[in-house]
């Protein structure tokens, strides 16, 4: 027998009473024939009880329909039909969280939960500087900026970009010295100083102010996959970084990558995701990132420094003569480490000590947000 469609929605007791009376059957003959006691029958017919896999089987076997789902589904569609319409709200939470990461902004204390959808909607709004959730977010360099110059939202996705318009927030609320290019690249004399000791880290958001640079840290969003940015701020130039890996070698080498992005105004919005792996990977980059990666590298190791003792300890590396080529050149062991492991010249299990931990270090000056800390800004999100 073919499927039957309700044309209403009606308890399914109306539907078994007319099955008794097209044969001719009272409630105590399906019984018997069910092997169910009456009283079931009763209910059900009455509608007070629920029809379960196992009834519905029965009477489709009992009815010789052999559609049980039938039976299912009358039950079903009936008590959805009984059920409340669905709340407004679902329907905006629904919205809001396809759109936004709003679990992690509540999670992270980027915006203060709330059970309100009107207050939670706001607060989203007010971080992604919009005006409705309908609205596309839009990573503008100023509050003047024109459409054109504006960032799309969706040429990244919505963790990463809910992690660079923290990183914005903070940096609005640091302070540095009018750019210039030419302080900047005479930072890097300074900045390149430090690289022998990790403790001197401490100097680096100081050195960058005053050479007109923003410097902020917001811890990774699991998932996103940010190494670091540069982005700009009227004409003052940000650089956030993640700390994604702890390590002296890529902290290193992610400052001096988005110090290139400024010095070369590689647009007003650059976000590196996976920068480590890619430089572990063959395939091709941006000419932009290629630049970024050699004038990095270039800034830890002289290539040509590398290359020499390379060529002249190959294979046999030890500790003692990384540790002395280290102290010719004026960087830390765990810089020296690193690029002969990108080089593939050394395995990654190999003098792992040496890639110490920063992140304790650079973030007792760096405004930071992340690993239990938030900063309180002004006009914040949450607030």
């Amino acid at each position: 027998m073919a499927a039957r469609v309700p044309a209403e929605t009606f308890a399914p007791g109306e539907f078994i009473r007319d099955e008794l009376e097209a044969r001719g059957w009272t409630q105590a003959d399906l019984a018997q024939i069910m092997g169910r006691p009456t009283r079931l029958i009763n209910e059900l017919i009455a509608g007070k009880k629920q029809i379960t896999p196992d009834t519905a089987r029965g009477l489709s076997t009992a009815f010789g329909d052999d559609d049980p789902l039938y039976w299912m589904n009358l039950d079903s569609a009936y008590r959805l039909s009984k059920t409340q319409p669905v709340d407004e709200t679902v329907v905006r939470r629904s919205k809001l969280y396809s759109r936004f990461p709003v679990r992690e902004l509540m999670k992270r204390n980027w915006i203060e939960p709330s059970d309100n959808p009107d207050v939670v909607e706001h607060r989203v709004c007010r971080f992604y500087q919009i005006k409705s959730i309908d609205e596309q977010p839009q990573f503008a360099h100023s509050a003047k900026a024109a459409q054109s110059d504006a960032v799309e939202y969706d040429e990244r996705n919505d963790l990463q970009w809910a992690w660079l318009f923290r990183a914005k927030e903070l940096a609005q609320a640091t302070h540095s010295a009018p750019y210039s290019e030419a302080n900047l690249k005479r930072a890097l004399t300074k900045l390149r100083a430090l690289l022998v000791a990790p403790e001197e880290l401490r100097q680096i958001p100081t050195i960058l102010a005053e050479a007109g640079v923003r410097f902020v840290i917001v811890e990774f969003l699991p998932g996103a996959k940010i190494d670091g940015a540069a982005f700009w701020l009227n004409d003052t130039p940000v650089i956030a970084l993640s700390i994604r890996f702890d390590r002296v070698n890529n902290f290193w080498f992610v400052l001096r990558h988005e110090i290139e992005h400024i010095l070369n105004r590689d647009g007003l919005v650059t976000i590196d995701v996976e920068l480590t792996e890619s430089l572990q990977g063959k395939g091709e980059l941006p000419p932009e990132e290629v630049r970024a990666n050699a004038a990095a590298a270039e800034f830890l190791i002289p290539k040509s420094e590398l290359d020499n003792f390379i060529i002249r300890v190959r294979p046999l590396y030890s500790e003692q003569r990384i540790l002395l080529f280290a102290k010719r050149i004026g960087v830390h062991p765990g810089i020296v480490v690193g690029q002969l492991q990108h080089r593939d010249e050394v395995p990654y299990t190999h003098f792992h000590k040496h890639l110490v931990k920063i992140r304790e270090i650079v973030t007792q000056t760096a405004l930071t947000d992340g690993w239990g800390t938030v900063p309180r800004i002004p006009g914040q999100s949450g607030a």
